[in-house]
């Protein structure tokens, strides 16, 4: 009991170098954040990762966004980086020999792919459910693509598999459509503000 006591207590305390707890932490989100609107459509190659995927689709707790911490920001810069240095880009009519497959990628995978990897690994690492949200966007040429938005009292986040660094979503060149829902994972919300202005994709 003791051993297990102990173990415990080592893992919260990875998870405290990691985030702060938002119930700790009560500063608003920033106005840096996304405006979700209403209930929107899931897509189709989501419905089917929950298919077989069940518990990785569950309800949450509705919560503030944490603050992440100094050594949190490299693990997350360091888990963007790397899972967009060891997945080959291939789109899922190469691997699978059809569109709108969302799975983790076995050395390969398309956007949505890299996506669930960095989501899971990243909440392995003690991040919220919550906070990890795949948000699909439209490209400036109009192709459509995903991301993950990662929630924080700093404002959202996005890790790409077109870019190492984890940018603020309104310095991305993308129109983004929407995401996650923070309290379902198995639900998605529209982007009201989508069309934020881009502070620093300019030029890019």
């Amino acid at each position: 009991m003791a051993r297990m006591i102990g173990a415990k207590a080592g893992v919260a305390a990875v998870l405290a170098l990691l985030v702060s707890s938002s119930s700790a932490f009560t500063a608003p989100a920033s106005a840096l954040s996304m405006k979700t609107g209403g209930v929107t459509s899931q897509p189709i190659g989501h419905y089917e990762f929950c298919q077989t995927h069940k518990s990785e689709c569950r309800p949450g707790a509705r919560t503030a966004p944490a603050r992440v911490t100094a050594f949190g920001w490299s693990v997350v810069r360091q888990v963007n980086a790397r899972i967009n240095h060891d997945v080959t880009p291939m789109t899922d009519m190469e691997i699978y020999g059809k569109d709108e497959v969302w799975a983790y990628p076995d050395g390969a995978g398309d956007c949505e792919d890299f996506v669930l990897l960095k989501r899971r690994t990243l909440m392995e690492k003690g991040f919220a459910a919550g906070d990890l949200l795949i948000t699909v966007v439209r490209k400036p040429d109009g192709e459509g693509h995903a991301v993950l938005t990662l929630r924080t009292t700093e404002g959202d986040y996005v890790l790409d598999n077109l870019n190492n660094d984890v940018k603020l979503w309104t310095e991305t060149p993308y129109r983004y459509l929407k995401r996650q829902a923070s309290f379902h994972a198995g639900r998605w919300v529209s982007i009201e503000n989508g069309d934020a202005v881009m502070v620093s994709s300019v030029g890019q």
